[in-house]
């Protein structure tokens, strides 16, 4: 039987889990794939935890010694990070070693870079875990949709901040007290910067947007808007108008270019989406043959990465002895035809949009307010007026609008916050309908 020799670098949570089902489902692996994976040698600094846990395998703690042993056919890179990573990725390229990774923001930054030493050394690069974990979406991008333009792609991708704005829904709680509960439970980092600014969604989104559009990554060109300014009444205002907020990563081709954005969005409570709660993903894909098409699972975790891993191995397995032109191509189209397709600044996105104003209780505003955005020509579609509380002279007024040029709304945001009687900053949140 033909044997694939895996060196994985890094054995925490996601080698582990990848090393425990490999082992576990060895039998089924081989039945699939007619080739036995086993697992030759891991690098982790903590020694000790791993020659618990790799009992059958060499362990060191010198991650190059894996990418230079002739013994090792793929390297898994699960150690995370994007400068000691990259070394390792490009040296097991150099030494025609295929490479498995579930590290995003390694392609993100470096995939382009990644993509065409694998290239030139005729070598196998798959990151299935490097995108909502478990889903099967970069696979589903590639090849189940491969006969569909791909339209716009539309995902919660980061498993902390739908976990925050869930709780702030469901319990009414503020963000800084659900983000100290998700720190306990471990779906928080200490430092939660990368997941609550929308940074790592980020990373997710920019390559998803390669892979749908045939275009290089593009992650210093992405919009990022994280949930930190979120407040509850938000929240609470958007579920009465019969909406939801998430914090979305948005990608879509346009007649001017692509639009690449994370931000929070309000999407209507009936589309499925907008019930994904908790610590789950899930991403909508619309293509022009199948229309809009669905993708849920754990985005994180051992085991559910682990599986994503696993499934990349298994596709190396098939796949060694074939030509490159027999290999679905990293980023799902022909190399020579992979296009340098320009970002859309966010000022010439496209949004409809929900706001959020205090306003003192007196007439006039409302009328003040709307031919301001009348004479930008944004319409309003719904309209949200509260009374002011006992005592106060102020009440707030939210106001949905139909879609317009970001700039225009910008231009409208700042001449109403212009007016006396609006007493604080406007609050706007983007809306996207997901429907079609």
């Amino acid at each position: 039987m033909k044997q694939l020799n895996v060196g994985i670098l890094g054995l925490g949570t996601v080698g582990g889990g990848t090393y425990t089902v490999l082992k576990r489902n060895a039998s089924e692996i081989t039945r699939r794939t007619g080739v036995a994976i086993n697992v030759v040698q891991v690098a982790d600094r903590n020694l000790a935890n791993a020659k618990a846990l790799a009992t059958d395998a060499d362990v060191t703690d010198d991650a190059f010694a894996v990418v230079n042993n002739p013994a090792v056919d793929v390297v898994v890179e699960l150690i995370g990070g994007y400068t000691l990573s990259r070394e390792l990725v490009l040296k097991a390229i150099a030494n025609k070693k295929h490479v498995v990774t579930a590290n995003k923001a390694l392609i993100a930054l470096h995939g382009n870079e990644i993509f065409a030493a694998a290239k030139a050394n005729n070598v196998i690069v798959a990151f299935e875990a490097a995108v909502a974990g478990g889903i099967p979406i970069i696979k589903a991008l590639r090849e189940g949709l491969g006969a569909n333009r791909v339209e716009w792609v539309a995902g919660i991708i980061n498993g902390t901040t739908n976990f925050i704005l869930t709780e702030m829904r469901e319990k009414g709680l503020n963000f800084a007290d659900v983000l100290g509960e998700a720190q306990r439970l471990g779906y928080a980092e200490a430092d939660p910067t990368f997941d609550v600014e929308g940074i790592d969604a980020a990373h997710k989104l920019t390559i998803m947007s390669a892979i749908a559009f045939g275009m290089p990554m593009k992650f210093e060109q992405a919009y990022t808007e994280g949930i930190t300014k979120l407040e509850q009444v938000d929240i609470k205002y958007a579920e009465e108008l019969g909406y939801r907020v998430k914090l979305l990563g948005i990608t879509k081709r346009t007649d001017n270019g692509v639009e690449l954005r994370v931000h929070p969005t309000l999407i209507p409570e009936k589309r499925l989406v907008a019930n994904v709660n908790g610590a789950m993903n899930a991403v909508v894909v619309k293509g022009d043959a199948v229309g809009p098409t669905l993708y849920y699972g754990a985005g994180a975790g051992a085991e559910p990465t682990a599986s994503a891993v696993v499934a990349d191995l298994m596709d190396v397995a098939r796949l060694i002895d074939a030509t490159s032109a027999q290999r679905v191509p990293y980023l799902a189209f022909q190399p020579e035809q992979v296009q340098d397709l320009a970002i859309l600044p966010i000022d010439e996105v496209q949004s409809a949009y929900y706001l959020r104003l205090r306003a003192s209780d007196k007439p006039g505003v409302l009328a003040d307010v709307t031919k301001i955005l009348g004479d930008r020509s944004i319409s309003i579609d719904a309209m949200l007026q509260k009374e002011p509380d006992e005592n106060e002279t102020e009440a707030d007024i939210v106001i949905l609008t139909h879609i317009t040029v970001e700039k225009n709304m910008n231009a409208a945001i700042a001449a109403i916050e212009a007016l006396e009687a609006i007493t604080t900053k406007v609050v706007r949140i983007r809306m996207e309908e997901l429907a079609k």
